[in-house]
């Protein structure tokens, strides 16, 4: 039979999946490709593969999708690697560039933006600005190391009371349950025991691994997440 083609995201945040999936059977049943999140995106949205944990803002851009498993890469309040940096005040920019490896952040920051802050700035994807996005392990060790870090997770819980689910297990086409069942019990598996990805990482100041893991991640998708990924469609489809 051929192999299921899954994309998963090469960050610390998804590594716990990729640990339970790779110490189960279902490890044989897939071929695994690991990318950033909007490559992941590209790769379930054209078809180059059967699933993949994608942005939730690209869920915009499939026609007819199903969301597999009880998991993903969320957050109850800050997540410590969402940010907005800036060089001055949130109240202060002007301008905002985007982060070329993201979807859903890009769009959660002009949300914030919008709704949050009552702030109407020029959005850019090259050059030089106020503020930044950034996500994922770039973010490190960076938020004491800059004037201002807005954490994105943070203000969204702010502004709505839901947490957040920033990427979800989704496949592009009817897979079999057998398969569904055998994938969500590796990532169940992955998830209970976050800490174990943590040997061989790379060190950085300021930076805790262990809180990061088992306390800033949530990886249980919730209904309350459910909604929140509703919502941020609503909002990301208005901007």
């Amino acid at each position: 039979m051929r192999k299921i083609a899954v994309s998963a995201v090469s960050y610390t945040n998804t590594l716990p999946f990729l640990n339970g999936i790779r110490n189960a059977d279902v490890i044989n049943a897939i071929d695994l490709s690991v990318d950033y999140p909007s490559e992941c995106a590209r790769k379930v949205i054209e078809n180059e593969v059967d699933m993949g944990i994608i942005p939730i803002a690209a869920l915009d851009k499939l026609s007819d999708y199903q969301i597999v498993g009880d998991y993903c890469i969320g957050s109850n309040g800050a997540v410590d690697s969402v940010f907005i940096f800036s060089e001055k005040p949130i109240n202060e920019i002007e301008t905002l560039l985007l982060d070329k490896q993201s979807r859903t952040s890009n769009g959660l920051a002009q949300i914030l933006l919008k709704h949050y802050w009552k702030k109407d700035v020029q959005v850019l994807t090259e050059g030089q600005a106020d503020a930044y996005v950034l996500i994922g392990d770039r973010t490190f060790g960076k938020k004491n190391n800059v004037p201002f870090a807005y954490d994105m997770g943070h203000y969204w819980k702010e502004m709505t009371g839901l947490p957040f689910a920033f990427a979800v297990w989704v496949a592009n086409k009817r897979l079999p349950d057998d398969f569904k069942e055998a994938f969500n019990n590796a990532l169940a598996e992955g998830v209970a025991h976050p800490e174990g990805v943590i040997p061989g990482l790379p060190i950085y100041e300021d930076f805790d691994y262990y809180t990061y893991l088992t306390e800033s991640l949530d990886f249980h998708l919730t209904a309350d997440k459910r909604k929140a990924i509703d919502l941020y469609l609503e909002l990301y489809k208005a901007l």
